[in-house]
């Protein structure tokens, strides 16, 4: 089933990212919401049905549990409202879900929410301290984020023939985006320097080449096209959103990965671009917003998502061309590096940040002229990848 073009956003909200000790899950979650019905004009018993994505829940990291999560706090019973996990896609997939079930015609308006809270545990609860726990004990030292990602940077650099100065343009690009970004957890622009001083996390990768541990939620309200046209000046319809599985991160080492790509990727764009009718992504995309978890991956989703040839990344990342004012603008927002990833909220706030891109009110982090924008999430080391491409309607 194609929903190309019979989706629309109407409202979007976001909390601002980084340390929330004062704010439970739930008021994250309920304030994302709120601002996103605000956005569209909506009052929330006007939303038929919810859904949440969260990736760790529990009292440890705080609410998420189930639907009623949500619906306790915002009052949304007896609505519907279900929750999501699906790695690091959660609240993108929370949308998923809500734009297929306005689709169906089973509901006309739909609320799509990622919270999560990261930062209310020790060092000694992160989620490197889980893999550890989980696995065994000497090879779940190795499986972890940064251990995973960084074996894709050091096959990306010997092939590629570049260095860690290729990274850290990574990392200085998106400061310099995240240094405008009123929501980002990371507000300040870093050196090329500072980010080759910074200590190795697991070598390529050091500290700046990481993204942070953070706190936030972020909303979406989808409805039907033909709600969108009656009810706002301006919306955005989804012109495709698709879902790919690899793979799971237990299991990365088999024979057909070569370390060059994530398929699961490759295949959600190809799927992506055949049903938005997208046949030059460089040409009929204005502005990306992809999984940039450590510097690593962004390098490696530019390549995935045909933005570019990989042996002419390096280059073309020196001279601008991946900049706001650049040819093919990546992570404007200042990306996973700068925002912070709270897991199931980055989807959703990728949404929001290209939202705000085609609707022309992104401020200092605007691309000009931009109409159609996509958000590309993974999930664990490529496990399964997640792409919407969004274009902005009636936008000022």
């Amino acid at each position: 089933m194609s929903i190309a073009g019979e989706v629309a956003i109407v409202g979007v909200g976001c909390t601002p990212f980084g340390e929330h000790f004062d704010k439970p899950w739930e008021d994250l979650a309920v304030s994302a919401s709120l601002d996103a019905l605000a956005d569209a004009g909506l009052d929330l018993d006007r939303v038929d049905a919810a859904w949440v994505g969260t990736t760790f829940p529990g009292n440890s990291f705080g609410g998420g549990e189930s639907g009623t999560s949500l619906a306790d706090p915002l009052r949304l019973g007896p609505r519907p409202v279900t929750r999501i996990e699906n790695q690091c896609a959660s609240g993108m997939d929370a949308m998923r879900h809500a734009a297929f079930a306005v689709a169906s015609g089973r509901h006309e308006v739909a609320l799509a929410v990622g919270a999560e809270k990261l930062r209310d545990v020790s060092p000694r609860g992160s989620l490197v301290a889980g893999f550890v726990r989980s696995y065994h004990p000497v090879r779940g030292k190795g499986i972890t984020a940064p251990g995973m990602f960084a074996l894709l940077g050091t096959r990306q650099m010997k092939e590629l023939s570049f260095g860690r100065e290729v990274l850290a343009d990574v990392a200085v690009k998106n400061h310099r985006n995240g240094a405008r970004n009123p929501k980002a957890h990371f507000r300040k622009e870093v050196t090329k320097d500072e980010v080759l001083a910074a200590p190795i996390v697991s070598s390529p990768l050091g500290l700046l080449d990481c993204c942070p541990t953070t706190d936030g939620a972020a909303a979406v309200v989808v409805t039907s096209r033909e709600f969108a046209e009656k009810h706002v000046d301006r919306y955005a319809v989804i012109r495709s959103i698709t879902l790919a599985t690899w793979q799971w991160h237990d299991n990365p080492y088999l024979p057909s990965h070569d370390f060059m790509g994530f398929k699961a990727s490759q295949d959600s764009a190809r799927r992506a671009y055949a049903e938005a009718g997208i046949t030059d992504p460089v040409g009929e995309i204005d502005v990306v917003e992809t999984h940039d978890c450590f510097t690593a991956t962004e390098l490696i989703n530019i390549g995935d998502l045909g933005l570019a040839d990989r042996a002419d990344i390096p280059k073309l990342l020196a001279d601008g061309w991946f900049d706001v004012d650049g040819e093919m603008p990546v992570n404007t927002s200042g990306g996973l590096q700068a925002c912070g990833h709270p897991i199931g909220a980055t989807g959703c706030r990728m949404v929001y940040q290209v939202v705000n891109q085609v609707w022309r009110r992104a401020g200092d982090m605007q691309v000009d002229g931009a109409r159609v924008g996509m958000a590309h999430n993974l999930g664990g080391p490529g496990a399964l990848s997640l792409i919407a491409i969004i274009e902005g309607v009636g936008a000022a």
